[in-house]
């Protein structure tokens, strides 16, 4: 498993602690930065962690920001992620179980290390369940192909 890492400054020691358990686990990872706590901006940081899921070089990505709103909304942009915001182990479970979700987003001043730290435990040990989620799945695949869903 490979992992992309990324966050802006407002999320930079909360990356710096993810990677740091990464590394304990001996989990592989790509660190796309930031690498300080400069000004910086969230969606260079984002697309480039998202980007690397999505082009295949990653299996999943963590990535970062005060919020994690911000870095959320980058990283959905590149087509072929589905990130989620998680502020709790039930969400990191359940966007990997009936989402599918491959990005997780945190913020820094949203929930402590030691729940980040839970929640990236569960959101990469947690499968997919498929089944009827699938199919739901690839509505938002269909949604991003331009295909016009009717209800």
């Amino acid at each position: 498993m490979k992992i992309s890492l990324g966050a802006d400054h407002g999320a930079y020691e909360l990356k710096e602690a993810i990677r740091d358990h990464l590394e304990k686990q001996g989990v592989e990872y790509i660190d796309f930065g930031c690498f300080s706590k400069e000004s910086v901006d969230y969606p260079k940081y984002a697309f480039l962690a998202a980007n690397a899921v999505a082009k295949g070089e990653c299996d999943f990505g963590i990535i970062c920001c005060t919020t994690g709103l911000g870095v959320s909304m980058a990283a959905n942009k590149v087509k072929g992620v589905r990130a989620a915001v998680c502020t709790s182990e039930m969400l990191a479970q359940m966007t990997r179980r009936h989402n599918n979700a491959n990005v997780i987003c945190m913020g820094q001043n949203v929930v402590s290390t030691e729940l980040a730290l839970k929640m990236v435990d569960i959101f990469l040990t947690t499968e997919f369940e498929g089944g009827r989620h699938e199919r739901r799945v690839n509505l938002l695949t269909d949604i991003e192909n331009g295909v016009e869903l009717k209800v």
